[in-house]
């Protein structure tokens, strides 16, 4: 459908959504919880599943409204009041959905999710089965992180880019965004008067990067930097994202009548399943330092990464595993699952993939990296 879009109009014809709610649209300064913005939201969504759309909900919430009820003032430090929190918080922020979406005859299911479910090939696979499985019952899936027991997530916060994964997960054809921010602007409104909304984006480019996440942003800070994270996977998963403001009424029914609301990303193409698997929900285990041969044979051609383009690795994984590709000054040009273990790269790389026998005792592949397992440009 993405190759087919040429304007918002088009949205009036997607069938598959995906909406994330942050934390601050949902709940109050204090924790507790904005019950107008969370009935709205139900009924939205519920009048888009009775109309034939297939809708997921992305949720954050559950640390807050869990630490005002467990009667905290402020937010704590260590990892366990969180995840005490967010035990008690999700309870209870599903209790309200499911009793909001009953209002509307629509039935709900909670889905927890961490990073291993995304990285382990076959629990990714198990999510998606059990995703489609919700959706053709009827079902509206309501998903958050499990922050009871994922400590990176809480220390990330970041179900930006878990919205953005599960959109590649069920294969959506539309992200929403819902935030406190109306959408990516020139520069930080807040401090500049004459920033302007950017009302579409077709490519991230450095200079919004920079924006968004450098050093003493105010942006970065208050989240943009994941915003373009999640627009970044959405685009090459080969659907469209659009961040606006939660505040706006009736936004989300809005955004999908063709309204200029916001910020819209538009697909640059579809990598397809196994390619995105490996650029944005694999597992990272180390980092392969090419030379500015191998990196303009992997980016400009397409070419597999062989031993002789190898300057260096760091890390200590293993067959299988996926690693980052690193030209000499640093950036990441590559992801791709290795055919070598890091302490057989480190033997073999500079050499002739003719001379990995001599050297190793066996010749299993000739390519560290073959092209079909590796992303560039991710």
């Amino acid at each position: 459908m993405w190759g087919a879009m040429r304007d918002r109009s088009d949205f009036r014809h997607l069938n598959r959504l995906v909406v994330k709610v942050g934390s601050s649209s949902i709940a109050y300064d204090s924790g507790r919880p904005n019950l107008s913005r969370l009935e709205s939201l139900a009924r939205e969504l519920s009048d888009l599943h009775n109309r034939g759309m297939e809708v997921v909900l992305v949720t954050s919430g559950a640390i807050g409204i869990g630490l005002n009820r467990l009667g905290f003032s402020k937010r704590p430090k260590n990892i366990p009041e969180k995840q005490a929190a967010a035990a008690v918080g999700q309870g209870l922020l599903m209790h309200m959905y499911e009793k909001l979406f009953a209002e509307y005859g629509v039935t709900v299911g909670q889905v927890l999710l961490t990073r291993e479910d995304f990285s382990d090939r076959h629990r990714f696979l198990n999510a998606r089965n059990t995703l489609y499985a919700l959706m053709g019952l009827g079902v509206i899936p309501i998903i958050n992180e499990n922050d009871t027991v994922a400590v990176d997530e809480i220390k990330l916060g970041d179900n930006d880019t878990l919205a953005a994964l599960v959109g590649g997960l069920v294969d959506a054809e539309i992200l929403i965004l819902l935030s406190d921010v109306d959408g990516l602007y020139s520069s930080d409104p807040r401090l500049n008067k004459d920033a302007g909304l950017i009302p579409e984006v077709r490519e991230i480019t450095e200079e919004m990067e920079k924006l968004a996440g450098g050093a003493g942003s105010s942006l970065g800070t208050g989240g943009m930097s994941t915003k373009l994270q999640a627009a970044r996977i959405a685009m090459h998963s080969g659907f469209v994202m659009v961040l606006a403001g939660a505040s706006e009424k009736d936004v989300v029914r809005r955004i999908m009548a063709g309204e200029k609301i916001g910020t819209v990303f538009w697909p640059q193409g579809k990598l397809e399943n196994k390619k995105r698997w490996i650029a944005y929900s694999s597992s990272v285990q180390g980092k392969i330092m090419v030379d500015e041969g191998a990196a303009r044979a992997l980016l400009n051609y397409g070419k597999s990464l062989l031993p002789s383009g190898v300057v260096g690795v760091e890390g200590a994984f293993e067959v299988g595993n996926t690693v980052s590709v690193v030209d000499p000054r640093g950036r990441e040009i590559a992801r791709g699952i290795v055919n070598y273990a890091a302490r057989d790269v480190e033997k073999i790389k500079g050499i002739h993939s003719r001379e990995i026998k001599k050297i190793l005792g066996r010749h299993d592949y000739d390519e560290i990296i073959h092209r079909n397992n590796m992303v560039s440009n991710v």
